[in-house]
């Protein structure tokens, strides 16, 4: 497995921090400057929560529901073929309509916003927590769990980024730029979430495998 590149490019495409920044822009239309900064930086570390807890515990939850790691690939790589053809459609990986609604809704009441929609299911939804807990299996060591905990890091690092220059973002490249980069990293994941289905159809199948 080339675990030290491949888990963080399958994160960056299904949590596509900049394909956020219209929801967060929309969402935080009248908000203060440090209100907006606020936000940011809550969604930042509820991403980095989601990410790190998901790696750490998610096992343990498939161990207490006894679900088996290959029908797990299974069911996450589809919803990650799911989010990759949303993205293909330059729709946000895992958000809804009815997110948006909400979102737009909580913010014009001043609540805050940062955590659901933003951080939960815009940025990390079904599909990066599965592709998280995927990994988390094959994590061979101490080390690589704490790599893939460390690439938690790196996604908040990139969400914070991306949503405090969510304005000078949002008027460089349009919104036909974000649709662009949206579909570019659609077609990414769309490749990778073939891969995981097709390890966890062989582990469940294993005559596809050209195994007897």
């Amino acid at each position: 497995m080339d675990f030290p590149v491949k888990p963080l490019i399958t994160l960056l495409a299904i949590v596509n921090p900049i394909g956020v920044v219209p929801f967060f822009l929309h969402f935080t239309q009248g908000f203060t400057d440090l209100q907006r900064k606020r936000t940011a930086n809550i969604a930042a570390f509820s991403a980095f929560v989601v990410v790190a807890a998901s790696a750490l515990l998610g096992l343990q939850v498939l161990e207490f529901f006894g679900i088996t790691l290959a029908s797990f690939q299974v069911g996450g790589g589809l919803l990650l073929l799911m989010s990759s053809i949303n993205m293909l459609h330059a729709e946000q990986a895992e958000s809804r309509a009815k997110d948006v609604d909400e979102g737009a809704s909580r913010a014009a009441a001043g609540a805050s916003i940062a955590v659901v929609p933003l951080a939960i299911p815009l940025l990390t939804g079904p599909a990066a927590i599965s592709t998280v807990v995927i990994y988390a299996e094959k994590s061979r060591h101490f080390g690589e769990m704490v790599t893939l905990v460390m690439y938690g890091v790196i996604i908040g690092l990139c969400t914070w980024v991306a949503l405090n220059a969510a304005q000078p973002i949002g008027k460089f490249l349009g919104q036909t730029g974000i649709n662009v980069m949206t579909r570019l990293m659609g077609l990414i994941l769309a490749a990778m979430a073939v891969e995981v289905m097709a390890d966890g159809l062989t582990k469940l199948f294993p005559i596809l495998a050209g195994s007897h």
